[in-house]
């Protein structure tokens, strides 16, 4: 294989089109499940490229960006629309610092759509024949337990492997790992009674509850695995005089160990049996466990990987090898058996009301998405 010509770096109009772009889209909600306004705009900008693309059942986005058809595209990249809750507040993108914040006191959105505009703009240059053919995917609901990448068919895509650019941590960051990951839901079902003047007919679904909490391991239980309640909701709305017939709690487990994962996640499972089955507590109990991810484990050798350090490298960011505690749509694609690697785009804070990305992360993967493409296309 010779070696490939560095890529041209992103021009001066590039970038100045690069952040009113992901100004732009930031400013328009697309909570999960609510992504059509900024899908329509994606379209239109689209279709002014001469881009075609098609839409999924679940409201994905697949573009071939190739302007000769002759030339087969050399990778994948991938964005999703949609962002965490933003409560309703509206988003509007300032500069403070050098860096894309909102002004208000709410999400920015640069989860994902630093990584949407960078592909957008990316786009423009390879419609014009000026980069190297690629597949673009925008996925929906990936806030959700990557529900629009799971129902993608990947045997679509012609790419050989593909990109994307979803971990908020520096620049260089190459997810090898991810976990797998179960959502458990218990629902503890007692009796009601008067607390001060008969409680003992009561069985209370809030002590049931708060003693399966307590009796679970939490936190982080390992180098691999963490565990966590994030949620329980119980009782009736400003009563303290009730004892508690109902109590809801949200728990999950991951872990990089697929079948520590399972472990854990069966012992939560008896933990809130044994106490819904205490007789201070003797509540009905009922459980849901679902594997809402399955987790992957790269070789640090895999063509995709070998070229994002390439890219890197051309770039001047030292690429370095991370596990990750969370997950992205690559997980949804590796059981799906299509292999992409999640890189980190220098987002910083997501999904918190101070997230922000310096103008300097994002212009810097436009760049790296042309030595991406150029890369890529030398294969």
């Amino acid at each position: 294989m010779s070696e490939a010509p560095p890529a041209r770096r992103s021009t001066e109009a590039e970038r100045e089109r690069l952040n009113g772009l992901f100004a732009e889209l930031c400013a328009i909600p697309s909570v999960s499940g609510s992504e059509a306004a900024v899908r329509e705009r994606v379209h239109v900008l689209l279709e002014g490229l001469g881009v075609s693309y098609d839409v999924d059942a679940a409201g994905n986005t697949l573009a071939r960006v190739n302007p000769d058809p002759t030339r087969p595209p050399g990778v994948l990249l991938c964005a999703h629309l949609d962002t965490v809750p933003d409560g309703g507040t509206p988003i509007v993108p300032v500069l403070v610092d050098e860096g894309w914040e909102n002004a208000n006191d709410a999400i920015l959105g640069a989860d994902n759509k630093a990584a949407v505009a960078v592909m957008l703009v990316a786009a423009e240059r390879a419609a014009r024949g000026e980069a190297a053919p690629f597949e673009l995917l925008l996925t929906v609901e990936e806030e959700t337990a990557l529900a629009g990448a799971k129902q993608f068919d990947v045997s679509r895509l012609a790419s050989p492997f593909g990109y994307v650019y979803d971990h908020a941590t520096p620049i260089g960051e190459i997810v090898v790992a991810s976990p797998t990951y179960y959502k458990l839901t218990a629902e503890f079902r007692g009796r009601a009674a008067h607390a001060g003047i008969r409680p003992e007919d009561g069985r209370s679904a809030i002590l049931a509850a708060a003693r399966a909490i307590a009796s679970m391991r939490l936190g982080r239980l390992d180098e691999q695995t963490t565990a966590n309640v994030g949620h329980i909701e119980g009782g009736l709305a400003n009563a303290t005089n009730v004892v508690a017939p109902k109590c809801t709690i949200l728990a999950e487990t991951r872990s990089l160990d697929a079948s520590v994962a399972e472990d854990v996640v069966a012992e939560m499972v008896d933990r809130c049996h044994d106490a819904a089955n205490d007789p201070e507590c003797e509540c009905d109990l009922d459980i849901t466990v679902e594997r809402l991810f399955e987790g992957y484990r790269h070789k640090p050798t895999s063509p995709a990987i070998l070229a994002a350090e390439r890219a890197l490298d051309a770039c001047g960011y030292a690429p370095r090898h991370i596990v990750s505690g969370g997950a992205a749509d690559t997980n949804a694609f590796a059981v799906n058996g299509f292999h992409t690697v999640c890189l980190a785009n220098g987002t910083e804070r997501n999904h918190e009301p101070t997230e922000r990305v310096s103008v300097a992360a994002l212009e810097a993967m436009l760049d790296i998405t042309y030595a991406l493409l150029q890369e890529t296309a030398a294969l």
